[in-house]
């Protein structure tokens, strides 16, 4: 089993290798570029070196290039997964495989990135279903992950006594860590394209269980721990001889928080009640620091004040409906109404690594409660990109890098599948674990499946 993964591994690579210097132009095809050129009926895209070089109804397949034809198939931006535990962690129900959880000992200070493993079988998964990026963020360890719960919650939730919320250990672990973006491109051994890129942190529900049963608690000791990190940046060699006063924090967790205090890295809170996304907002206003909304079921009832905010999201419409008492008022147009009152809405599937094929039918189910088409498709690519400040994918354009998913119909109907995926340019491998599984299994060579 390990020289066979060895030996596909080493054919992606060269795969990806020899892909990288040619020119490949994709024919017949429906774009969608996310753009300002919107939807192209049939036309050309032409990648080179990857990046895009081309792109529209009239474009000439340059000499020498490999021609796909799309045979009236969709063209798309790879899709980017704005919240997500990819790469980090592997089987939701056992322990030892998860490395997404900021743990006992951590808070603001935990680095997912560290966490991330370029060889899990789940990421050539995502990309086989036109994930081409994602944002990977940490949980809290024992706070249920406030907007999205993963399938190994519950096990985790068996931890919550010896982690968040703890007595006698400074102030209660809060912040869930630090968030990384990676590419999915097949044979690279360091996926991570940009580490430290926002701290997650729950409030509402799961944020009042971590700092001991109060919502309005979790919020003054938000407010206390950066009042901390703003205390500790002004006079670092005073905390080195101990020469301040206690901080409720470790000295990693207000290294990680001064960032965010300076509105140089947003942080990602999870919140899912209209109440406590207006608290949000005030928090953010009062203290100036940059803030993404993850979950907002309720959103739609604050609609306006997040949009006067400027403040984007990030929504599950599969979690759009009520499931708790924090979550009564929401609905399944709340992704369509946000839209509509001008907020920035990314849509994402479950975080949950294997389930990020829903992704793109949480979007169609966006248009089938009133949001649309376009923007439900760049829900799931442009909007997520400049979320994240990935600023060279997300949309089909010249000069963009040739993040690009030919699809065989509609990418956001259940039966479509990706028929090809690029990442920067060179063609993906489309195995997976479970296709060689299934052909091991279905055409065994000999009387028993074939050894490892």
């Amino acid at each position: 089993m390990i020289r066979t993964m060895l030996f596909g591994g080493a054919c992606a690579l060269a795969l990806t290798t020899a892909a990288s210097a040619e020119t490949v132009a994709i024919t017949n095809a429906k774009i969608e570029t996310v753009a300002a050129a919107g939807t192209i009926a049939s036309g050309v895209i032409v990648l080179t070196d990857g990046k895009i070089t081309a792109v529209g109804a009239n474009v000439s397949v340059p000499s020498g290039a490999r021609v796909i034809d799309a045979k009236g198939g969709v063209v798309t931006p790879g899709l980017i997964a704005p919240s997500s535990n990819l790469g980090a962690s592997e089987i939701g129900g056992v322990r030892e495989t998860r490395d997404d959880g900021s743990g006992t000992e951590m808070s603001a200070g935990f680095d997912i990135a560290y966490s991330i493993n370029p060889d899990s079988p789940v990421i050539a998964l995502a990309r086989d279903g036109g994930v081409t990026g994602a944002a990977i963020t940490p949980t809290l360890s024992g706070g249920g992950g406030g907007a999205h719960r993963d399938d190994g919650d519950a096990e985790l939730e068996a931890l919550q006594n010896y982690t968040a919320g703890r007595a006698g250990d400074g102030d209660p672990r809060l912040f869930a860590g630090q968030a990384a973006l990676i590419r999915l491109a097949a044979g690279d051994t360091d996926i991570v394209t940009k580490a430290k890129v926002a701290v997650a942190l729950d409030l509402g529900q799961a944020g009042a269980r971590a700092a001991g049963g109060s919502r309005g608690a979790a919020i003054v000791l938000v407010k206390s721990a950066f009042e901390d990190a703003r205390a500790f940046a002004r006079n670092r060699s005073a905390f080195e001889k101990g020469a301040t006063r206690d901080f409720g924090l470790s000295r990693i967790d207000l290294e990680a928080l001064i960032p965010v205090i300076e509105g140089k890295t947003p942080l990602l809170v999870r919140v899912r009640r209209a109440s406590d996304i207006r608290q949000v907002l005030k928090l953010a206003a009062e203290e100036k620091v940059k803030i993404i909304l993850e979950g907002a079921e309720e959103g739609w009832i604050a609609a306006a004040d997040i949009a006067k905010a400027g403040v984007p999201v990030i929504i599950d419409t599969q979690a759009d409906l009520p499931d708790s008492f924090e979550t009564l008022a929401s609905r399944l147009d709340n992704a369509a109404r946000l839209q509509a009152a001008g907020v920035a809405v990314a849509i994402t599937g479950s975080r949950d690594f294997n389930n990020l094929r829903l992704q793109r039918l949480n979007a169609g189910l966006a248009v089938a409660n009133g949001m649309p088409y376009q923007a439900a498709l760049a829900s799931v690519t442009a909007v997520p990109a400049k979320i994240w400040g990935m600023s060279s994918v997300g949309t089909l354009e010249v000069g963009k890098t040739a993040d690009v998913v030919v699809w065989n119909g509609d990418p956001l109907e259940t039966t479509t599948w990706p028929t090809a995926v690029f990442v920067g340019g060179q063609q993906q491998p489309t195995e997976y674990r479970g296709l060689k599984l299934r052909d091991r299994y279905a055409r065994p060579a000999g009387a028993y499946p074939r050894a490892y």
